[in-house]
């Protein structure tokens, strides 16, 4: 008897996951495939397409050698990461790398354009503050910087639409990923005609906008050759990763938040209708079939873990992978609850919520003799756990306290880690079945769209959850009086955040 089956791909920041499920999303087979992000001056945070392609390409193949002949793959459903700009010109080759997230570089362009607009109006029409991570400034920074290129722009799109494109050979992005842009208006559901007047651009030059669960083609010729799948499997366009991680989590339903620690950091909460933030703390994006998320989300999670691990330790440690925490934990263990008074903060590629602050940097503080690598490998974890509260906090405010909070990422996998954020929030936390959310996010969108179940929540209704570690007291109170002392530290330092950032951009 045949199986009918789908994949789905999620494209991330360190590498991407090419996953089989079966119609009741069980996993029947994972292949996973890194590359680097370039980050070679101040503020740059990059990636090569073709890089990224390669990686899709040998992903998929090794899920498709282990395809029963008599089975059906139904559909494939694309998840990538948000907030990336990737320019093409005519003939669709790229004229610009893949510019990330955590590529701060147009911090001044950002400025520029707070003295444009009205910062909170655009925010309210698009869900997105003006930062140096959203398309907003990412333009202008390309139009005053590299202006030769910016002439040869026909779109600027992403790497959503880019590899939608090397799939079907449609350049389209979806909603989803539209509406994290800074270019979309939420409530009209067009590109927002007022910023893109103010940036010199015109709709056209952006692209086509489809829903998420639309099927936007079949994979082309030369796309299933290099896969190894049959020509004319249908792709669907599918959604960004953050809110697919809410879907493949099960955390659909009023009040689950999602917790999330892998490269970055983020938390979610699924709602009805656009859910937005009068202090402007936090962003609100579409997911699919009417439904939006609302969150918050750090820059610094495991990108800050892998960052001390391969430049602060005191010899190389084992190459446990970008999110995979087990090296640094092992040294991290040896100390005491508190680092013995040293405090992390991990503002290695700048910051976004709470507070939206590309100039913010890395600090320890209170380094003193009777420190060691342990203390400086726990205390960034415990730094990163301390911005994931504060984002927990504002979220809770911005959208209501959330009755259940869901741990997914890598952290989710760390008996450690788990424990310690427990303690820093004071708050148990539930731990889904789903070990590939936004994998299974992109697939039960493609479920939807080829009609094999009905909506999100079935899908939902797929994940399973166990209770995770309960809180320390002890350790909470401890945590609480650290977080709070971490927080006078970075609100001291805003005038020299903003001259070393320039200092940095001077001296390179």
């Amino acid at each position: 008897m045949s199986n009918r089956l789908v994949i789905g791909l999620d494209v991330g920041t360190s590498g991407t996951r090419a996953v089989l499920f079966t119609l009741e999303a069980q996993a029947l087979a994972t292949a996973h495939e890194s590359y680097p992000l370039e980050t070679p001056h101040p503020g740059v945070a990059e990636q090569n397409p073709e890089l990224v392609w390669q990686a899709i390409a040998r992903a998929v193949s090794a899920i498709a050698r282990q395809v029963p002949s008599n089975d059906t793959i139904e559909a494939i459903g694309i998840s990538t990461i948000f907030h990336t700009l990737l320019a093409v010109d005519r003939r669709g080759q790229p004229v610009t790398p893949s510019i990330t997230w955590a590529d701060t570089r147009a911090r001044s362009q950002v400025e520029r354009l707070r003295r444009d607009v009205d910062a909170s109006a655009l925010y309210q029409r698009t869900g997105c503050p003006l930062h140096p991570m959203y398309l907003p400034g990412k333009i202008r920074w390309l139009r005053e910087e590299a202006p030769q290129q910016f002439a040869r722009v026909s779109i600027f799109g992403s790497i959503k639409d880019e590899i939608l494109f090397r799939l079907t050979g449609r350049r389209v992005v979806d909603r989803s990923v539209a509406s994290a842009s800074g270019l979309f208006d939420l409530r009209r559901g067009t590109w927002d005609s007022a910023i893109l007047e103010t940036l010199g651009i015109s709709e056209d030059r952006l692209p086509e906008i489809v829903e998420p669960t639309e099927v936007i083609g079949g994979l082309t010729r030369e796309a299933a050759s290099v896969l190894g799948l049959p020509a004319g499997t249908p792709v669907v366009a599918g959604a960004g990763d953050g809110v697919l991680s809410s879907v493949g989590s099960g955390a659909i339903g009023p009040g689950q938040m999602t917790v999330m620690i892998g490269t970055s950091g983020a938390t979610r909460l699924v709602a009805s209708q656009p859910v937005l933030d009068a202090q402007g703390r936090t962003w609100c994006y579409y997911l699919a079939l009417g439904r939006w998320v609302a969150g918050a989300a750090i820059n610094n999670g495991g990108l800050a873990c892998d960052w001390v691990r391969h430049n602060l330790m005191p010899r190389p440690l084992p190459d446990a992978g970008s999110v995979e925490f087990d090296a640094l934990e092992t040294v991290a263990r040896q100390a005491p609850v508190g680092s013995g008074g040293l405090i992390f903060l991990p503002f290695l590629t700048g910051e976004r919520c709470p507070y939206w602050n590309a100039n913010a940097r890395g600090v320890l503080f209170g380094l003193a003799a009777h420190h060691g690598p342990a203390h400086v490998a726990r205390s960034v974890f415990e730094g990163v756990s301390y911005r994931m509260r504060s984002i927990v906090e504002a979220l809770d405010e911005a959208a209501g306290p959330a009755r259940e909070l869901r741990a997914t990422g890598g952290f989710a996998r760390s008996p450690f880690w788990l424990q310690l954020l427990t303690d820093v929030l004071g708050r148990q936390m539930v731990v889904p079945s789903a070990e590939e959310a936004s994998a299974l996010g992109a697939a039960g969108l493609a479920m939807i769209a080829v009609g094999a179940v009905a909506g999100l929540d079935d899908i939902a209704r797929f994940v399973t959850a166990r209770p995770g570690p309960a809180p320390d007291s002890l350790n909470h109170a401890r945590y609480d009086r650290l977080y709070h002392l971490y927080f006078d530290i970075y609100w001291a330092n805003q005038k020299q955040f903003e001259a070393i950032a320039a200092l940095q951009d001077e001296l390179g």
